[in-house]
């Protein structure tokens, strides 16, 4: 689904003019980063959370000459699907 397509959506959904709809979405995504920055999660209720990592550093190899390298350690965003989400997506196996 591409932005214009949920922007759609949403706008039909909540009866509200396309206009807003956009506002609405680039609205959330401000304030995802924001939070983000801010305080390491924003969550997305039913559906998940953007949570940031620290990435400790380690050791690599270069692939082209097999050379090790030491990978320095870095801040990463990572996204966690709610439990609620991944179940109606994908159902959980039944145990016999």
């Amino acid at each position: 689904m591409t932005q214009t397509q949920l922007m759609r959506s949403l706008a039909e959904q909540c009866e509200v003019p396309s206009k807003t709809a956009r506002m609405m979405l680039d609205h959330l995504g401000e304030l995802a980063i924001s939070e983000v920055k801010k305080n390491g999660v924003f969550v997305l209720p039913g559906i998940g959370r953007l949570v940031r990592v620290e990435r400790k550093a380690r050791m690599g190899r270069n692939p082209a000459t097999g050379e090790t390298i030491k990978i320095p350690a870095k801040k990463v965003v990572k996204f966690r699907v709610a439990k609620a989400a991944k179940d109606a997506i994908v159902p959980p196996k039944v145990k016999k």
